[in-house]
């Protein structure tokens, strides 16, 4: 799935559906400044009480109810050539 189509707005449509009557609204932005990572907390009011997920950031763009994999340290060996 392209970038364009995982936008927030479209992220927050699919798991939270909300209607002029249940609106979603964006309770808190978290901001990472070593990774530029965002996440961002939405919630909803349903019948049986408040729904509240939070999505973050991908590197390509698109959002995720999972957070991005950690960059994690790697080693490279060269063949020295003789």
């Amino acid at each position: 799935m392209y970038a364009a189509e995982k936008s927030l707005h479209w992220i927050v449509d699919k798991w939270l559906a909300p209607t002029p009557a249940m609106p979603a609204r964006v309770t808190r932005i978290c901001r990472t400044a070593a990774r530029r990572g965002c996440a961002v907390c939405v919630e909803t009011s349903r019948p049986s009480g408040v729904l509240s997920i939070v999505f973050f950031r991908h590197d390509d763009g698109s959002w995720n109810v999972f957070p991005p994999a950690a960059e994690r340290p790697a080693m490279n060996g060269y063949r020295r050539a003789a």
